[in-house]
């Protein structure tokens, strides 16, 4: 199966799962296992929608100290905060949990607007996002019938 508007509605549903705004992109996946889709192909278009909703995600971080006091601003100061102790405190590696439902999109607000650099951003979101994925298709596909 090979309709792109399948795959576009699954990359567009995982960009905006992985932005701070609410979403989720798990049924989405799951439901194009079950209908026969490409596990491999549906996992890497899902990860590649969910880690450029994460990069949007770092670019606002970056510029957050311009707008964070704003009232139209999408995240409150106290979770922009927690978010930035926990990224001090666990560094980096805390991006690797950047797949976690609530604490996932304000690490990656949080590691921009600290400046963690772009190529480490990138790496350990990709690895955290397709490894939610891969393990969520796996599931779906062994799942018995």
């Amino acid at each position: 199966m090979s309709d792109p508007t399948v795959y576009l509605g699954l990359f567009l549903t995982a960009f905006v799962a992985a932005t701070i705004l609410p979403a989720q992109s798990e049924a989405a996946l799951v439901a194009a296992i079950a209908a026969g889709w490409d596990p491999v192909v549906v996992v890497s278009v899902a990860g590649l929608g969910n880690v450029g909703g994460s990069l949007v995600n770092w670019v606002l971080g970056r510029w957050v100290g311009r707008f964070g006091d704003r009232r139209w601003f999408p995240l409150r100061p106290d979770e922009l905060e927690r978010a930035g102790r926990w990224y001090r405190r666990y560094g980096k590696w805390s991006l690797l949990l950047s797949w976690v439902p609530i604490i996932g999109d304000p690490l990656t607000v949080a590691a921009g607007f600290l400046r963690e650099p772009l190529p480490v951003f990138l790496a350990l979101v990709t690895i955290a996002k397709l490894g939610r994925y891969a393990v969520l298709a796996a599931a779906v596909v062994n799942w018995p019938t």
